[in-house]
């Protein structure tokens, strides 16, 4: 059975000990990391190809993510270049006993996809 493309990736993640600061939130850098493998997955699922970030654009640290928290990491396809494609991420905090959600974390990627050889290559239009 071979349905659409699709668009979107979701993960999720504790945010353990290791995953923090000294002031016990999570590091810039583990949420960036988050972040760029949704958007790859994400961009692999849609293009099936393979892809490579090109760009991490405006990445805005809206709110702390605290230690305990589960972390649910958006990735959306949502613009499609020749051989590019724009994915949104966000990052989620969910408090695991209060069920209590917020949008964290903001950014977008552009990720290439690339032929056999390691060269961009055309990835389909998005769905109109």
């Amino acid at each position: 059975m071979s349905d659409p493309a699709p668009t979107e990736a979701r993960l999720l993640e504790m945010v353990f000990p290791d995953h923090t600061n000294h002031l016990g939130t999570l590091f810039g850098g583990q949420a960036l990391a988050w972040m760029d493998k949704a958007a790859f997955i994400a961009a692999s699922r849609y293009a099936r190809r393979s892809v490579v970030t090109a760009r991490s654009e405006q990445v805005d640290f809206r709110l702390p993510i605290r230690q305990g928290q589960l972390v649910e990491t958006i990735a959306r396809v949502a613009g499609v270049g020749r051989s590019s494609m724009q994915v949104d991420v966000e990052l989620v905090a969910e408090d695991l006993l209060s069920g209590e959600r917020e949008l964290c974390t903001r950014g977008r990627f552009v990720m290439i996809a690339l032929d056999a050889r390691g060269r961009p290559t055309v990835v389909p239009p998005l769905p109109g």
